[in-house]
């Protein structure tokens, strides 16, 4: 009956060790992942390149608007139907095309400023050991914010 006991007595001393081991190697534990979180819409805003792009972009529009306005003056002397109509298509042509460039070109620069925000989060996150960025309009709690450091890699 002794031997029961100190047998019983040994298992339940030698669960509690386990179990207590088992809890002080958890708790010493890392998180898994280091979370930051980056607000694009903050950087965006006040990229320097971005101010420039859409002036850039304001003027090129202005310009445009005075082709149009050089274009209705230009039709509406015209007597002739027919001439009138020629000209209108050739510059609704030349608009077309115009526009078509100008967008096409303020596609690839902003896709340029993108691609350079993109890399400035991802070097910062890699030089800060985070796992995971979110963009901070998705996140409603957490995650450590690294706008200002990516802003100061951008400007």
């Amino acid at each position: 009956m002794k031997t029961k006991i100190i047998v019983a007595l040994s298992i339940m001393l030698a669960f509690t060790v386990g179990y207590s081991i088992n809890n002080i190697a958890i708790s010493n534990t890392a998180p898994a992942y280091k979370i930051a979180t980056v607000d694009i819409q903050k950087i965006v805003a006040n990229s320097a390149e971005v101010q420039t792009l859409q002036k850039e972009q304001t003027i090129q529009m202005q310009n445009m608007q005075k082709i149009v306005d050089k274009a209705r003056a230009e039709i509406s002397k015209e007597k002739d139907p027919q001439k009138a109509s020629q000209l209108e298509d050739k510059y609704r042509n030349e608009l077309n095309q115009q526009k078509l460039a100008l967008d096409q070109s303020y596609n690839n620069k902003l896709t340029s400023i993108d691609n350079k925000i993109k890399t400035a989060v991802v070097e910062k996150a890699k030089s800060m050991h985070y796992n995971v960025v979110l963009p901070k309009n998705t996140v409603l709690f957490g995650g450590d914010d690294i706008t200002e450091q990516v802003m100061s890699i951008i400007n």
